[in-house]
């Protein structure tokens, strides 16, 4: 591989080489090298031979973006949206890859984390979710407020702000909103929120600004009434998407004793008490006091659902029974005390959503080394145009 600018070791910000783009690696970045160094390549694919210019060095590598491509793979498309450039918008990773080809990679990246963290090598296919070119789907957004008062989000790993006047990943109705016609004063972010049922919600600095202060979400026969900044999953299919499939592979039993793990609003818990039925139970454990609050309303007058508001780690071991667990943990996963106190329950099913690969490893190393068995997984491409994947699995006793 060539320098065009430095033939020197040691890459510098700034620095322009040309390098032959090599696998894709967890993070939305392609892995390249230069003289040895290791490169991780943004707005490249692999395959392509590109001059990259260098944008950060550190002790053990250097990033840089993909400024010219000079043999373009075959999955290579025009990217949709006018700030997904070299040192635009940082929202995006995989506009430029064609929507098949993004879930591919994906597919490789889940298992290279299950290789590499949890020494597993697994299958599994990655789903399209409608809207299957993978725009127009995003019910939830936070702007930030760039230098010219205008909405925007920050460049890839910096502080910098790309201001923009549509987010092509967001549904019409955010598009649509006033706010990229308003120019606005200081630096609280903007959050937008817009239910399934039509409600829009702008909320900034914890103070609603315009519509519903309670947005309602209908998912199958379940009405959610939830506060705007509740978390609520993004991809405006998600919902019923996970909830069809978390159900199916859980199995539930009338009069099982079940636990929704950072279960949120209750998103799962309320079909879940559908089919535990009055002769069973189920917890829902989440930290947000402003879910739980939530939560508490949505479940006023469900005799078999318990709400518990605090850290899964310390309100599990109150749990005496768990016959099935779900858990959809933050990126950070579930961790070694969560997963100690499922085990010390010994479910006979254990079902983890997960929306990152890695995380999702390293939790099913330890679920496998505490006699469990995975035997279903399966991606869906909750979040295209991004590097971020949507993992739902499935633990059974060995």
């Amino acid at each position: 591989m060539e320098s065009t600018t430095d033939t020197s070791r040691d890459l510098k910000v700034g620095d322009r080489v040309t390098v032959d783009i090599g696998p894709v690696a967890h993070g939305g970045h392609f892995v390249a090298r230069h003289n040895g160094q290791v490169i991780f390549v943004r707005h490249a694919i692999t395959g392509e031979k590109a001059v990259v210019e260098i944008t950060s060095t550190s002790s053990k590598l250097a990033r840089g973006d993909a400024v010219e491509i000079l043999s373009a793979s075959k999955d290579r498309v025009v990217a949709p949206c006018k700030y997904s450039v070299p040192g635009g918008c940082g929202g995006c990773d995989f506009q430029h890859v064609e929507i098949s080809a993004q879930r591919e990679l994906k597919r490789s990246v889940i298992r290279e984390q299950f290789s590499r963290l949890a020494k597993m090598e697994i299958d599994l296919d990655v789903i399209g979710v409608a809207p299957e070119d993978g725009l127009y789907w995003r019910t939830r957004m936070d702007f930030s407020i760039g230098k010219n008062g205008k909405p925007g989000l920050f460049s890839s790993r910096s502080n910098e702000i790309t201001e923009i006047d549509k987010c092509l990943i967001a549904i019409e109705a955010i598009n649509e909103s006033e706010i990229f016609t308003r120019t606005w004063k200081g630096e609280d972010r903007l959050e937008l929120s817009v239910s399934n049922s039509g409600e829009r919600n702008l909320t900034r600095g914890g103070r609603s600004l315009a519509g519903p202060t309670q947005l309602h979400e209908v998912v199958g026969e379940h009405t959610y009434t939830i506060s705007p900044t509740s978390f609520w999953q993004a991809h405006k299919n998600a919902p019923a998407t996970l909830v069809k499939l978390a159900l199916d592979l859980m199995a539930l039993r009338p009069g099982d004793h079940a636990c929704d793990l950072y279960g949120g609003v209750g998103l799962f818990t309320a079909p879940m008490a559908e089919d535990v039925g009055d002769i069973g139970r189920v917890h829902l454990i989440e930290s947000s006091h402003r879910a739980t609050q939530d939560a508490l309303k949505i479940f006023d007058k469900a005799k078999n659902v318990q709400i518990h508001s605090g850290r899964v780690e310390q309100k599990l071991p109150l749990v005496k029974r768990a016959d099935v667990i779900l858990l959809d943990p933050p990126r950070t996963g579930a961790g070694e005390m969560v997963v100690k106190e499922m085990l010390a329950k010994k479910p006979r099913t254990i079902v983890y959503i997960s929306c990152d690969p890695a995380s999702l490893a390293r939790d099913a190393k330890s679920l496998e080394a505490g006699g469990y068995h995975l035997d279903h997984i399966v991606g869906f491409d909750l979040f295209p145009m991004t590097h971020h994947i949507e993992c739902v699995a499935r633990f059974t006793r060995d």
